[in-house]
């Protein structure tokens, strides 16, 4: 049977490049970002409210497993979000520098929401309220829980601030001399581009100086990361973030961002998207690219394995897992429609690849199940401790993917893509012939059982399912006297 093994081809000079070009951006994500968004449960709709319920089950229940970033996704600068499919009724929240703060009525401990008075142009279409608001206390009370804070922009400028032509913090310019009206994101219709000038520079920097006044940890930028690419742009933005000072992780969106850019992208953020966003599916509708399933992202995460290092995690989206409601980001509210094996597959493979962990269901509504799922210590201990570098062998449905973990330990992950059960009766040196040179205690992390010793596998995956095996090395004869010996001769 013929095996055909996942292989990145890169010129030795390009990948000597990439791994010389800064060993991390401004000291953050040493390992793979773990936390809760809001966009797959509620959309553009979160309120304080609902941020806090979840931060608190993400504090009591999962941050012990490692989970720490609570992340505000898009729209919490519109006062209506449920008129985001009819932009021309929105109504923004600005500051008076023009700059989206958040919602007073959504957000009660951003201010008291006292509009300030601005001189509207009589042409002006887009309603906007002038707001002494911020973030600030909010993010004050995510860090007394132990956790780190986040929030979801779309890069530009406001174009309700541009129609007001407000002055930018900091600086002599003015909106209109930063923005690039030529420069829209295609499907968003709040902001317009940047310039690449010094206003577009003053620009950014002021909207990152009030961030990270706010206290924020991370920032994911959307319509940056492909389709527009926006290189320039990141790199102003990457500029703004090391003026401040403050280590903030930079997340950019959406993808899939060209393996070609990898080593301009690495040296600015440090987690990126891989694809187009990823649902509760098993694979794509032939010939669309949105929305990804999971069986989609086996390629593309081997693709991107070689790029993966401390500060630099390409991004395999969040985690559609549990209760997906009451307003998801697409679709109607629902469970997740990925069976219990998918989301188990889901987990494994994004954490051997070593992809950020963002969980988007609603925490509030979490039932056991899925707690067990986001806490296996095995799989949290591949995507923070595990090597990122694996071995991916595909032979037919069966994939299976080997990497190492501190103490000597190995992890095997064997997942079954096909339609129909797989049943796997192989050596250990079969995967890896390195895993055939030792003798090994196993744990099958998921069903958390000890094995005994082992030298191969002999199992059934069911449809979409994996298993994932824990390898200890067991001690050899002469290792185990070795301490012994050692006492007699001294």
């Amino acid at each position: 049977m013929k095996i055909v093994r996942f292989v990145v081809f890169a010129g030795i000079a390009a990948m000597a490049a990439f791994l010389s070009a800064g060993a991390q951006v401004v000291n953050v994500a040493d390992a793979p970002p773990m936390g809760w968004n809001s966009w797959d449960a509620y959309g553009l709709t979160v309120t304080e409210a609902q941020f806090r319920e979840n931060a608190t089950v993400l504090k009591n229940r999962l941050a012990p497993a490692g989970w720490r970033y609570a992340v505000i996704d898009e729209g919490w600068f519109f006062e209506n979000p449920e008129d985001r499919g009819t932009p021309e009724k929105l109504h923004y929240a600005l500051d008076p520098f023009g700059r989206y703060v958040p919602v007073p009525a959504r957000f009660p401990s951003a201010g008291d929401g006292a509009a300030i008075t601005v001189t509207v142009p009589a042409n002006a279409k887009l309603a906007a309220t002038i707001e002494n608001t911020g973030f600030t206390a909010l993010a004050d009370w995510v860090h007394a829980q132990g956790l780190m804070f986040g929030i979801h922009i779309v890069r530009g400028i406001p174009r309700a601030s541009v129609e007001r032509n407000l002055p930018i913090a900091g600086s002599g310019f003015h909106a209109k001399d930063a923005a690039d009206t030529t420069d829209a994101c295609p499907w968003d219709p709040t902001n317009w581009g940047v310039k690449q000038n010094l206003a577009g520079q003053a620009w950014y920097d002021s909207l990152l100086k009030q961030y990270a006044e706010w206290g924020v940890d991370l920032l994911k930028v959307d319509c940056i990361g492909s389709h527009p690419y926006k290189e320039d742009e990141i790199d102003m933005i990457r500029q703004a973030i090391d003026r401040t000072g403050r280590p903030i992780v930079l997340s950019l969106s959406p993808g899939p961002m060209a393996l070609e850019h990898a080593q301009e992208v690495g040296s600015m953020a440090n987690m990126w998207r891989i694809s187009d966003d990823e649902w509760d599916l098993w694979s794509a509708a032939e010939g669309k690219d949105f929305p990804q399933g999971v069986k989609d992202q086996f390629a593309r995460l081997a693709a991107w394995q070689p790029f993966a290092k401390a500060g630099n995690w390409p991004d395999a989206d969040m985690l559609a897992i549990g209760e997906l409601k009451p307003h998801p980001g697409w679709g109607e509210p629902r469970t997740s429609r990925l069976t219990y094996d998918e989301q188990k597959t889901l987990l494994t493979l994004w954490a051997i690849a070593k992809s950020p962990l963002i969980v988007g269901a609603n925490l509030t509504l979490m039932d056991n199940k899925t707690l067990v799922l986001l806490t296996n210590p095995d799989v949290i201990a591949l995507d923070q401790e595990g090597s990122g570098e694996f071995e991916a062998k595909h032979e037919g449905a069966m994939i299976a993917w080997r990497t190492s973990l501190p103490k000597e330990r190995e992890a095997l992950a064997i997942f079954n893509t096909g339609d129909t059960p797989l049943r796997v009766q192989r050596d250990f040196a079969d995967f890896d012939p390195d895993l055939g040179t030792r003798h090994w205690k196993v744990t099958d992390a998921w069903a958390a059982q000890e094995l005994g010793h082992q030298r191969g596998v002999d199992a059934t995956l069911a449809p979409h399912a994996c298993l994932l095996l824990m390898l200890t090395p067991e001690k050899s004869l002469t290792e185990k006297l070795a301490p012994k010996l050692h006492k007699e001769h001294e």
